[in-house]
């Protein structure tokens, strides 16, 4: 186990998800780009709400989703995220600290509302989101939280939250914290459009401060300007110690130096959502990380962590990952 007071550390948008079903010809009508994530503004984001069928609202955002699932592993866990001191605001604290997530970034008093995201999930449990990002563009340097970073093995960064100046300042900041303190740094990369708009400072992003990589393929894709997964990874492998891609149905891949490790999804009978599924492996894959374990262990507990968050509505685990992970250690 790692040396320190926090293992996993995450730095994202602190967002309430609203999650419903809906039909392909709902997001014909309102504009939506299937399986795509659409930045909307607060009007926007009412009016969606409103046309929304019937919802299930639980806490939120790409990292923090991680975050909620290291903790159900077991982890000792902290976030930083912005939201202000509204009603959505004080739910996404109550959530995280009632999974025993350290959360203390100092709330808002003034300026927008606490995020939101509208996910609205079809027949074939694509999810296509459309998301306010009201105060967590006010994340700031001032809110990174210099000893809780330099305590934690590792900061787990979110590509989401790449787009306000600040809030890549807030990253430098903590990365620069975190590596000459001795400790790692991990980023997911969270949406090629993400990549698409900001390609070369996330490479210089990679290069200067990043140990760890997340990506799916359309993200590493982007990333490299390339068809070709396989000789992506391979250079994406040369700038960091551990690149993670994941695979959807065909799993991930795991590169770290010459080592490589082609992991399985883990078998499901039904898919039915799948929001959260890259979160959620990237819960058990650094779980697994801070615990030293084998790269292959590590990215097996990352498609169990998967499995079971797409195989309900929403981006929270519903069972204990401690207890999932026993459970299949023992059937093993």
């Amino acid at each position: 186990m790692a040396n320190s007071a926090i293992e996993i550390l995450g730095i994202g948008n602190a967002i309430v998800d609203v999650i419903a079903q809906a039909d392909d010809a709902f997001l014909a009508r309102h504009g939506m780009s299937k399986a795509a994530m659409a930045l909307v503004d607060e009007a926007q984001a009412n009016t969606l709400y409103a046309a929304m069928g019937p919802g299930i609202e639980a806490s939120g955002g790409s990292a923090a989703n991680t975050i909620a699932g290291a903790a159900s592993f077991g982890a000792r866990t902290a976030f930083i995220g912005k939201v202000r001191d509204d009603e959505l605001g004080g739910i996404f604290a109550h959530d995280l600290r009632a999974l025993g997530v350290r959360f203390e970034t100092p709330a808002a008093t003034h300026g927008p509302s606490t995020a939101r995201c509208l996910i609205l999930v079809t027949h074939d449990a694509q999810r296509t989101m459309n998301t306010y990002l009201g105060a967590c563009t006010e994340l700031t340097p001032a809110d990174i939280d210099e000893t809780l970073v330099a305590a934690a093995d590792i900061t787990y960064l979110e590509g989401y939250l790449f787009d306000p100046p600040l809030a890549k300042e807030a990253f430098r900041k903590a990365a620069t914290i975190a590596r000459g303190a001795g400790r790692r740094v991990a980023l997911t990369l969270s949406d090629s459009f993400c990549v698409h708009r900001y390609r070369d400072e996330f490479r210089a992003l990679i290069a200067e401060h990043v140990d760890i990589l997340l990506a799916n393929e359309a993200e590493i894709g982007a990333l490299y300007e390339t068809s070709d997964i396989e000789a992506a990874a391979r250079d994406l492998a040369t700038q960091v110690r551990l690149a993670a891609i994941t695979r959807g149905p065909a799993g991930s891949m795991l590169l770290r130096g010459d080592e490589r490790v082609d992991v399985a999804a883990a078998p499901i009978d039904e898919v039915v959502d799948t929001t959260g599924a890259g979160d959620l492996y990237a819960s058990g894959l650094l779980f697994g990380l801070a615990r030293g374990l084998p790269l292959a262990e590590c990215g097996r507990l990352g498609s169990l962590a998967a499995r079971e968050i797409i195989s309900h509505f929403g981006a929270r685990p519903l069972l204990s990952l401690a207890e999932l992970a026993e459970a299949e250690r023992q059937d093993a």
